[in-house]
């Protein structure tokens, strides 16, 4: 089992062992401190279940006048033990990522021996890289080497995102701008609303002039209920005085008698 990790300054060591082994372009150690001081998100390393390291990719930022900012392999390589097991390429896979994320590279390039067509077909076949062209005599033994690039994304493509992450950003902040001057302005017309809801309220607790105040309702109301009962009182105690003037004008009878007027006419007949 190996693992892709960043590299840290203990690996320093195993990663300039490994290139020894596997590479004829070799580096002084101070040459890969170097790297590791300037870019140290861009070297990571293939460790496996001992902590050996068993390859690595050391790679930079290229900052060439006029072109855009994009990244260059330095060195990669694989212990032989090691190799077609996807290791190279998952390797490569981090570097690019990497450079895309910390430093917004457009693009990767690397140099290439004409004769290492095993390390060609996984630039052009499974990376992506394209010839860009052929640098004679690169190497310190005379053979020329490919100079090849692998375009993250067009570069006119690119332009065109930058343009349009400036306009958003632009537009964002004036969205913010315009956000906040909404909520100050809300924030004012409710506390104008308050202040008037709070002095109508006032106005509406005191009585207008001529009228009567709930207090004095309810006084009135009980007041009424009063005359209203002693008037059926009155009503009641008259009801019974015409009774008792009616019988005394009627003498007295017996009961189941008629009417002092039927009483007279029985006489006569």
């Amino acid at each position: 089992m190996v693992c892709i990790r960043q590299a840290t300054a203990e690996d320093l060591l195993q990663i300039q062992n490994s290139n020894l082994w596997c590479l004829p372009e070799n580096y002084q150690l101070k040459y890969y401190m170097y790297h590791y001081l300037t870019w140290p998100q861009l070297i990571h390393v293939a460790e496996n279940h001992k902590g050996e390291i068993v390859g690595y990719v050391l790679a930079k930022m290229d900052e060439d006048d006029g072109a855009p900012a994009h990244g260059h392999i330095t060195s990669l390589a694989v212990l032989r033990t090691y190799r077609k097991c996807g290791i190279a390429t998952m390797l490569m896979k981090q570097a690019h990522a990497r450079m895309q994320e910390a430093f917004s590279a457009s693009f990767c390039s690397l140099h290439v021996r004409r004769t290492n067509m095993a390390a060609f077909h996984l630039y052009s076949q499974t990376l992506g890289y394209l010839v860009h062209e052929v640098e004679a005599g690169y190497y310190a033994d005379g053979e020329d080497a490919y100079s090849m690039r692998c375009y993250f994304e067009a570069p006119e493509v690119a332009a065109q995102k930058k343009s349009v992450a400036a306009a958003q950003k632009a537009l964002a902040v004036s969205s913010s701008v315009a956000a906040v001057a909404a909520v100050a302005s809300s924030s004012s017309a409710t506390a104008s609303s308050s202040s008037s809801s709070s002095s109508s309220a006032v106005g509406n607790g005191t009585p207008a002039a001529g009228g009567a105040s709930p207090a004095a309702s309810s006084s009135s109301g009980a007041a009424n209920g009063e005359a209203a009962a002693g008037d059926d009182k009155d009503v009641a105690a008259a009801a019974a005085a015409v009774a008792d003037v009616s019988l005394n004008k009627g003498g007295t009878t017996k009961p189941g008698s008629s009417s002092s007027s039927g009483g007279s006419m029985g006489k006569k007949g």
